[in-house]
């Protein structure tokens, strides 16, 4: 085996996008996008989507490739990128992968536990639960029907807590039931480069990046989504904020700080998710690319 998945790591802002085209143009390869919120076509703004011209700098994949009324589960984008892969590896034995979904990220390279078809009706009804009555009612309903994933997953996170729920309402049975099954064994070495920084230079460049969705047309691009509020794909920062707003719940400068708050927590999830992770190979996010070059050479040889 030597093909090799060099996967960019990191809270959002910190300069994912930036280091994983320098690492393709180098690598003379093509970049795997395992951002969820970027695959929609209609959210590219409030997605941080890479520029026009970061995306003719190198080719990417799974970027604006679905529409916001499309079902698309991790499931499938993991049997999706593993089909790429084998055609990206003919090519060259070295492919980049980045994004800040480390659901999806992890699906890729370790595999995805099998869970059975469930009922688009329940994840529905738990959605409108949660706007109705908040997230410690699902916490509560979680723990009384299946206390070991309340204790392992993020119950913090909305959307990782009402999957388990979906499961156990939808099976009858724990959503830790369905945990650590064997996977399908990779064609590929993985190689995690994770960049970061301190947290108040962190939250410092997320400030900055909201105030930038706005000067770039943020406000409009929600307000021309604001009647599909509902789909699931548009339960995200940074267009939740602005349909409650829509609603005339709060102020324009309210919502702008709610954004900038909840993208502080998104940034704080993901990095107790990634600190999880000792295969990480961790570099200051002002570290100079030759370094992390080197650092992959050196694993690759």
């Amino acid at each position: 085996m030597n093909n090799y998945l060099i996967t960019i790591i990191g809270a959002t802002a910190i300069g994912k996008t930036a280091l994983s085209i320098k690492l393709a143009q180098y690598f003379n390869t093509e970049i795997i996008s395992s951002d969820s919120r970027q695959f929609y076509k209609e959210m590219r703004i409030g997605t941080a989507v890479p520029s026009e011209k970061e995306l003719l700098e190198v080719t990417h994949h799974f970027i604006q490739n679905i529409s916001i009324f499309d079902a698309y589960s991790v499931g499938q984008f993991e049997k999706d990128v593993l089909h790429k892969l084998q055609d990206l590896f003919l090519k060259n034995n070295i492919v980049v992968m980045v994004g800040g979904s480390g659901l999806y990220t992890q699906a890729v390279i370790e595999g995805l536990d099998y869970f059975p078809e469930i009922n688009p009706e329940i994840r529905l009804k738990l959605n409108q639960q949660l706007k109705n009555e908040g997230l410690e009612i699902l916490q509560n309903k979680l723990k009384e029907l299946d206390l070991i994933s309340y204790n392992t997953i993020e119950i913090e996170n909305p959307h990782r807590l009402i999957r388990a729920l979906e499961i156990c309402i939808g099976t009858g049975k724990p959503y830790a039931a369905f945990k650590n099954q064997s996977k399908e064994k990779r064609t590929f070495i993985p190689i995690k480069i994770g960049i970061e920084a301190d947290r108040e230079l962190l939250y410092n460049r997320i400030h900055k990046r909201v105030d930038l969705m706005f000067k770039e047309g943020l406000l409009e691009e929600a307000k021309n989504l604001y009647k599909y509020k509902d789909l699931n794909a548009l339960q995200t920062v940074g267009y939740r904020e602005l349909f409650n707003y829509f609603d005339g719940n709060c102020t324009l400068d309210f919502a702008i700080e709610e954004i900038k708050k909840n993208t502080r927590r998104f940034a704080k999830r993901q990095i107790t998710w990634n600190k999880k992770d000792t295969t990480i190979h961790w570099f200051n996010y002002e570290e100079n690319t030759s370094e992390i070059i080197k650092k992959i050479e050196e694993i690759i040889t």
